[in-house]
């Protein structure tokens, strides 16, 4: 787990600093400081591996010797509270190599600070320390005023600018996780504070051995006692509260490895300790849940909470897949298809199964498309349906863009998710039983979110309906919802892609959908669609000439430049900005006069004519984030915008400046995106999801751009773009928290069963002797014996108080029905996460448990099916327990299906039911005419002694 930091700070006279004594600090050199005639000496200072003063152009030679550039800075300021320099901080992966980790550094300093004007002096330190670990990162001393071949120039203020330092803390997350792709390194940062990321800890200043060592020289010992109590009070906050811990690690991953925990708990402690201590209370919190191994054989973990939250999603979308309040009538459906024929519009066959679908009665529908392929056109066929059946129809996406897009596509009124969220809690827009919620994008949306709005819809009654690709890009947030809901339950697939007009480029996009990335840019390379350059700077000036010359040739078709990074949108639009520039008035797509704004971003200059993006939603102005449109008119207060979507928008500047140039975008901000024309920017942060949704924008004509500083062969540029960087759901590694069907058979009985009557009066159902009674009563239980499972888990006995409870609760439970103690313990032992959300009152799964424990006991057809999933689940265990060389836990699963072959002999019914089932349990061997399935089984075991590891004995 790399780590995010980046600081800035201004080194000033008044606060007793010294640029020269700070730089030579910094570089671990001796230099002299010509203002206080005495030198200073840091030369015995370990853990710098790269020094250098890095100049713009015009400044003098001679600053490249680090005395002569800071004796210049301090005599150009004679105020005794001068400020001297400015000083950035930042962390570098400690998962990179040095020379890497150096290259890292110089790159960002080059491109942000230099190329500004700033001279910088670079330092990098790769400190170890007392835990072992490396603390690499770099300190960058800037010079605050302009240069020039005479010396320094009045001081530059837009370089104090507030924006422009958040600015620098994205750009840097952007170009180390950019770096880190390149580089085939998993880890990544995010630049977002704790609070905005939505933990729970105070965020600390970065300090290393370094800093330390200042202390004991009396310098920014404020910094670091202030760093200190910050991480010792997160630490004992993570001690106290560990799930604190879980909850931030599992915020965009919903799995992490043991790796990932340390190195957080380092991040947010406080010396090795409590750093032990912290990584202890968390390891042995009951909320921390062990998943086994992935792919990689590195063990995986996620929190109770996760879990709890997708076995929540799951159990919400298995309800609403039962449900059936949805009907929509033959006439109704009729009359929309024969609507959207007159108006030119035929479905395809696969858009016809789709419709069909959408509109059936069951609460769920799923629907999963390839890029183009026209769901959107579909869906406003199916919302007239619903609209004609008395429907109310809504759309949902997760940002504003694709709300819009789908709401243009479909007429489908719609919004984001987090919107229609925000007005749920102000108590406003509740759905009902009349509502149609449409969710398109769906696999953009991470598992919580995903789980509280199928909550929701399930609460009221309301059907959900899916759509959207689990092949595009990833959810931001963590898991994979769409995917695991599209895996659980029936959906339909439309893969006839519609949205290119030509074949090959049909089938290029559905080799990008399949994961063919390699096959696709083969293709697009054949058609003279890739484009390599020598370096990045020149593929962007060759994609900005050829989107030029595709401008001018075609100006009436839509177009769009998409890139991977904000820094490499940025300097793609002040590129295309610039050939607009050079345009004549009179020419069409010519800019008016420069008008200086100051936007969110910073200052921007905008003309008429310049094509503008919105960056924020606000529904009173009725724009989106990532909509799109012309300037009308501008000034440095207000400006007026016609919008792609055909209205005009006009607003203060001071309300609304959320706005950035439009003709490059992040290809984020592309997802459902449809465009004539598109020049797609390559760099080493793509994988196949964001290479799939850049070269599927268009409609005619795609051109692919890159460098060979960042991709040295065709090869490499395949292989980066191919990456499988899918999410995962914790529910991927556990148990699956319904019962599933055996491989080798069709739909479980199970499936949708809901439990009648049992057959014999003396086992009642919980049911019957009063719901409320009943929740109240389990609920105790589990709290109870929630109570004895955590002293069990540290390893300690049950107290006395602990156990009279539980068997106080027990006897309460089973007045109600004599078995359901031991059938709710029997499944809290399968499914943990059923005591937790029982325990806390949540008892709707537990009254259903004991429904279907009460209905099979009832039911031998039932018992059959739960005896032949059981054995077939210990059969392979055992097996790869015996693969392993684990002979012991082999034995003992072996004794566990002997004494399940015995009970047969208590249940003849069952017996007799299984006997036509004999090969699903192993035993299609010739045995003797008269033998019962359980003695079959008990043989079938006692013959595997010896006979091969099939067998696992």
């Amino acid at each position: 787990m790399a780590i995010y930091h980046f600081s800035a700070k201004v080194i000033s006279r008044a606060a007793g600093g010294s640029a020269v004594a700070a730089a030579a600090y910094r570089s671990a050199s001796r230099l002299r400081d010509a203002r206080l005639d005495r030198s200073h000496d840091f030369s015995n200072k370990a853990g710098v591996i790269h020094s250098e003063v890095m100049l713009p152009n015009g400044a003098p030679d001679e600053w490249s010797d680090r005395e002569e550039l800071w004796n210049a800075v301090e005599a150009a300021e004679v105020r005794r509270d001068a400020q001297l320099a400015r000083e950035i901080e930042f962390a570098i992966p400690r998962e990179m190599e040095k020379a890497d980790g150096i290259e890292l550094a110089r790159d960002f300093v080059q491109r942000e600070f230099v190329e500004r004007g700033m001279v910088a002096d670079l330092n990098v330190h790769w400190d170890i320390g007392a835990d072992g670990l490396a603390k690499p990162h770099a300190h960058v001393m800037l010079t605050m005023r302009s240069t020039g071949e005479d010396g320094f120039g009045p001081k530059v203020r837009d370089w104090n600018r507030t924006a422009l330092v958040e600015r620098w803390r994205e750009a840097w997350a952007d170009h180390v996780n950019e770096r880190l792709a390149k580089l085939d390194i998993e880890a990544r940062i995010d630049h977002r504070s704790l609070q905005a990321q939505g933990i729970e800890l105070e965020p600390q200043h970065k300090i290393g051995p370094a800093a330390q060592r200042m202390a004991d020289e009396g310098l920014e010992a404020d910094r670091l006692d202030e760093h200190r109590e910050i991480a010792r009070s997160n630490g004992e906050r993570i001690i106290k509260d560990p799930s604190l811990a879980l909850d931030a690690i599992t915020r965009q991953q919903a799995t992490f490895t043991d790796r990932d925990l340390a190195m957080f708990v380092h991040r947010h402690s406080d010396g090795l300790d409590q750093f032990n201590e912290a990584m202890g209370a968390v390891r042995a919190s009951p909320d921390m849940m062990a998943l086994g191994k992935d792919g990689r054989g590195l063990d995986r973990f996620t929190s109770r909470e996760m879990l709890e939250v997708e076995q929540s999603l799951i159990r919400s979308s298995a309800l609403l897949a039962e449900r059936e309040k949805h009907r929509v009538g033959e006439p109704d459906q009729a009359r929309a298809l024969a609507q959207a024929e007159a108006r030119g519009l035929a479905l395809s066959g696969e858009q016809r199964d789709a419709f069909e679908h959408v509109l059936q009665p069951k609460d769920l529908g799923v629907v999963v498309g390839y890029a183009g392929t026209g769901k959107s056109a579909m869906l406003g066929v199916a919302r007239e349906a619903w609209e004609s059946a008395g429907y109310e129809v809504r759309g949902l996406a997760l940002s504003g863009i694709a709300a819009e897009n789908l709401e243009s596509g479909s007429g489908i009124a719609s919004r984001t998710i987090a919107s229609l969220e925000h007005s749920w809690a102000q108590g406003r827009d509740a759905l009902t039983s009349r509502d149609v919620l449409v969710v398109d994008e769906a696999g953009m949306i991470g598992s919580r979110q995903m789980e509280r709005v199928l909550s929701a819809a399930q609460d009221a009654g309301a059907k959900v309906v899916l759509v959207g690709d689990p092949e595009q890009l990833q959810a931001i947030e963590a898991g994979a919802a769409f995917r695991a809901i599209a895996e659980r339950h029936p959906h339909v697939e439309i893969t006839e892609i519609r949205r290119q007009h030509e074949a090959w480029q049909r089938d290029a996009t559905r080799q990008l959908a399949t994961g063919r990335t390699r096959e696709a840019l083969e293709a697009f390379d054949d058609h003279g669609r890739v484009h390599v350059s020598q370096t990045r700077e020149q593929a962007r000036a060759a994609l900005v000439e050829r989107w030029d010359a595709d401008r001018k040739s075609a100006p009436d078709q839509s177009r769009i430049i998409l890139a991977h990074t904000n820094d490499d949108v940025r300097e793609l639009n002040l590129a295309a900005r610039e050939r607009l520039r050079g345009e004549p008035l009179r020419r069409a797509g010519a800019l008016g006069l420069d008008v200086e704004v100051q936007a969110e971003r910073g200052e921007r200059a905008f003309a008429a004519g310049d094509r503008i993006m919105f960056l924020k939603n606000d529904r009173g102005l009725g724009v989106k984030n990532g909509m799109l449109g012309e300037v009308v008119e501008v000034s440095p207060s207000r400006m007026s915008v016609h919008l792609d979507a055909g209205r005009d928008v006009a607003f203060d500047l001071k309300d609304y400046a959320h706005i950035d140039h439009g003709y490059a975008a992040t290809i984020h901000k592309a997802q459902g995106v449809t465009v004539d024309r598109t020049h797609v920017l390559a760099t080493p942060g793509l994988d196949r999801h964001g290479a799939y949704v850049a070269l599927s924008r268009h409609r005619g004509r795609v051109d692919l751009h890159y460098g060979k500083d960042d991709f040295e062969s065709h090869d490499r540029l395949a292989h980066t773009l191919g990456r499988e960087r899918a999410k995962d759901m914790a529910t991927d590694f556990a148990e699956p928290a319904q019962p599933q069907a055996p491989p080798t058979r069709g739909r479980s009985i199970f499936a949708g069963f809901k439990p009648a009557a049992p057959a014999r009066t003396s086992e009642i159902t919980p049911l019957d002797r009063g719901e409320t009674a009943l929740r109240r009563t389990i609920e105790r239980h589990a709290r109870a014996a929630a109570d004895v499972e955590r002293m069990r888990a540290r390893g300690l006995p049950a107290l006395a108080h602990q156990r009279q409870a539980l068997d106080q609760a027990r006897d309460a439970l089973n007045q109600i029905d004599r078995h359901a103690a031991r059938d709710l313990e029997q499944a809290y032992a399968r499914e943990p996460a059923l005591l937790a959300e029982t325990a806390v009152g949540r008892t709707q799964r537990a009254v259903r448990v004991l429904q279907l424990e009460a209905e099979i006991r009832s039911n031998p057809a039932l018992r059959a099916e739960r005896f032949v999933e059981r054995w077939q689940g210990l059969e392979r265990q055992r097996t790869a327990l015996w693969a392993d060389g684990d002979v012991a836990g082999s034995s003992r699963l072996r004794q566990q299906m002997g004494a399940m072959a015995k009970s047969l002999e208590r249940d003849p019914q069952v017996d007799s039911l299984l006997a036509n089932r004999r090969r699903e349990l192993g035993i299609d061997l010739e045995l003797r005419r008269g033998l019962s399935v359980g003695d079959s089984l008990t043989q079938y075991l006692g013959l595997g002694r010896g006979r091969n590891i099939g067998l696992g004995l």
